[in-house]
């Protein structure tokens, strides 16, 4: 049995039509609507000519053979709808970073080369700089965002351009060859857009597994399940423009539930985020790692929210440390916390589950399809093995990153016959066959001969109360090579030197995996969906240390 999106979506609406789909402060869609709704942008889209142009077949593992449809969007029900429309009309929906400034935009779109565009009415005016020195595109698709802001030319209102078109089923095939395509953050270098197969996405991060890790068999497996599908209402806080906030979207809607969308979303605002929990009887809330959760307890302190329908909390894309999980269970009575693994480059891997705040730190559970391989890439390593790996998986994996045949051909592998993603996380096998992640290689510090993995040390220092946040990077040494710098801001209020800050990593932390410098700051830079910024972290550093204010 093969899968495609676009089929799970018509299949769920036709047994659900009246249950709410998305749910947003601008409109209630059931799935009627939406089902109505990604039609009509389906046939908008082949109307103007676009669609899978070169069969998959046809195209090595770096190529498209599809039109792009870019979505430049805050969240909100035009994003999902974007993705599946695009899907059923064979066109490839990427996603865009609204924090992109003029230059890595023209990048993105020289890169990935959209035929169509669906943006926000306040993002038109950067477009207006851009879109001169980029490919033509052939459809321009507005979205009121209450801004005022005039047409871009050539551009037509989204909502005008959906009511003249056709909820006719789209009269084209989707494959499950076609793609989706999620470009990755570019924290540690520059956006890349991983290509995956619909059918493997699916498998690997948008449902296709039960609870308890049972693949799907059927679509009438997924439709049987749908009706009881009422009570899951999900608020996936991070934009839907990462994989993090989209992707738990899809999960939660491919089992016939409820996407609900908070009011503010351009920015975290913790209060908003409980309060339409509250009103929305939402059961999960997913979130990414330290910076969603500290705000969000820090309100959950100054304010009582009716949190009772709320069950599971759910993190991934950046560590979440015990400190929050704890805090989480102690505020929330009933709920549990999912901390989840994954990446662009390999989907969902694994998860640790705490269900009272008196549990100790539970290791990662990782699925069957995750492995560490050696250090030359060669073979799997056998529990007990002292040896540092690589993080690996295979199965359902992409096809590889696009336009870029060597950086596809270095993360995917075909070791013994096996094809594996090998996103670039040192780790380690326990004797009794656990993988301990110690850290992406990328940002792996190299000081006086040993490695020494940022995330770690990143965690330990969050340990101390009065560090809001942190992001540890290698700097220049003389002496050791690469030395360990951490960029620190500090609770408001709170008062903390660098040897205290020592002091209390130093209990976790042998000494070598010390700071040697801390710089703080008011604040603490990260994506939107909340993932490390280590471009920004190594600049600052090196500019304080030429300035010599930092706090070594």
């Amino acid at each position: 049995m093969s899968f495609t999106l676009p089929a799970i979506h018509e299949a769920i609406a036709d047994v659900i039509p009246d249950r709410e789909a998305i749910v947003s402060s601008k409109r209630r869609l059931n799935w009627r609507d939406l089902q109505r709704r990604t039609r009509q942008l389906g046939n908008l889209l082949r109307r103007a000519g676009l669609g899978c142009q070169v069969e998959r077949s046809q195209r090595s593992s770096w190529e498209s053979g599809q039109d792009h449809l870019g979505l430049y969007l805050y969240n909100g029900h035009e994003y999902l709808e974007g993705m599946v429309g695009a899907f059923k009309a064979r066109v490839a929906p990427f996603n865009i970073n609204y924090r992109y400034v003029d230059e890595e935009l023209s990048y993105l779109f020289r890169d990935a080369r959209p035929r169509a565009l669906i943006y926000h009415a306040s993002f038109a005016a950067t477009l207006e700089h851009i879109l001169p020195n980029v490919e033509p595109l052939v459809l321009l698709l507005q979205v009121d965002d209450g801004s005022n802001t005039p047409l871009l030319p050539g551009a037509q209102d989204y909502e005008t351009a959906l009511a003249g078109s056709s909820d006719a089923t789209v009269a084209v095939e989707a494959s499950p060859d076609d793609l989706y395509i999620v470009y990755t953050g570019g924290t540690t270098g520059m956006p890349k857009g991983v290509l995956w197969r619909q059918e493997d996405i699916f498998f690997a991060a948008l449902g296709g597994r039960m609870p308890g890790g049972m693949a799907v068999t059927s679509l009438q497996e997924m439709v049987d399940r749908a009706p009881y599908g009422e009570m899951f209402r999900i608020l996936p806080a991070p934009p839907f423009m990462h994989g993090a906030g989209h992707w738990s979207a899809f999960m939660m809607l491919h089992a016939g539930g409820t996407v609900v969308v908070q009011d503010n979303v351009r920015k975290l605002d913790a209060d908003d985020i409980w309060s339409t929990i509250e009103r929305e009887r939402v059961f999960s809330l997913s979130m990414v790692g330290d910076a969603f959760a500290r705000p969000l307890i820090e309100q959950l302190r100054h304010k009582p929210y009716d949190l009772s329908t709320l069950r599971v909390i759910g993190s991934g894309g950046a560590l979440l440390s015990h400190d929050s999980k704890r805090a989480f269970l102690d505020l929330i009575p009933g709920v549990m916390v999912v901390d989840g693994f994954g990446a662009s480059e390999t989907g969902a891997q694994g998860a640790s589950t705490m269900t009272s705040s008196e549990d100790v730190p539970p290791p990662f559970r990782m699925d069957e399809h995750t492995v560490v391989l050696d250090a030359e890439q060669q073979h799997c390593l056998e529990p007990g093995s002292e040896e540092i790996g690589w993080l690996a998986r295979r199965g359902y994996v992409p096809l590889g990153y696009l336009n870029d045949r060597a950086k596809t051909e270095r993360t995917y592998k075909i070791i013994d016959g096996v094809r594996y993603a090998i996103p670039g996380d040192r780790a380690k096998l326990t004797p009794g066959g656990e993988i301990l992640v110690l850290g992406r290689d990328s940002v792996c510090i190299n000081s006086g001969g040993e490695k020494i993995f940022a995330e770690e040390v990143e965690e330990a220092l969050k340990k101390h109360p009065a560090v809001e946040d942190a992001v540890v990077c290698g700097t220049p040494s003389e002496r050791w090579g690469q030395q360990v710098t951490a960029v620190v801001s500090r609770c408001p209020g709170q008062s903390l030197t660098a040897d205290e800050l020592r002091e209390t990593a130093a209990r976790e932390l042998a000494r070598f995996k010390l700071p040697r410098v801390i710089v703080f700051v008011d604040s603490v830079m990260r994506s939107p969906s909340g993932k490390p910024d280590y471009k920004w972290a190594k600049e600052v550093a090196l500019r304080e240390l030429a300035a010599g204010t930092s706090g070594e």
